[in-house]
């Protein structure tokens, strides 16, 4: 198969499916002309990934799950561990979400109780001092893993 086809059955772009083999997750063969010829093998390699990506693992834990399917020597602990790892990581995420979600409905509700001049959703973003830990690093983590 080559890369579009790849691409098509994947649901990876082909820039993407570019970048997996620049960094060694998968390894088509080359025809004698230079172009990529993927077999079923590395196709399921990048379904895995896919897959493994859009429930938010990096690429470096997407490697390790790889390696690990591959190994039929694996312990399930070592796969478990990952997943946790993973999962404690999105837990603490989704908390800071949460603290951000709360924050924004306060500063809006009090914006609806206006009718004044200030701007209570203004006042807060210009206020740096207090909300210095306020959950936004989660937000800007999540941006981060996809």
């Amino acid at each position: 198969m080559n890369i579009g086809d790849v691409s098509e059955r994947s649901g990876l772009p082909v820039k993407t499916i570019r970048y997996y083999e620049d960094i060694g997750l998968v390894r088509p063969d080359r025809s004698a002309n230079g172009y990529r010829q993927f077999d079923e093998i590395e196709l399921h390699k990048l379904r895995f990934v896919g897959r493994a990506r859009s429930l938010g693992f990096g690429l470096e834990a997407c490697r390790e799950l790889l390696s690990l399917y591959q190994d039929g020597a694996r312990s399930p602990d070592q796969v478990r561990a990952i997943a946790s790892r993973h999962l404690r990581c999105m837990e603490q995420k989704l908390a800071g979400l949460q603290s951000v979600t709360r924050t924004l409905q306060d500063l809006v509700a009090s914006c609806e109780r206006a009718g004044r001049p200030d701007c209570p959703i203004l006042e807060d973003l210009a206020d740096m001092s207090e909300h210095q830990d306020s959950g936004a690093d989660a937000v800007h983590g999540i941006a981060n893993t996809a």
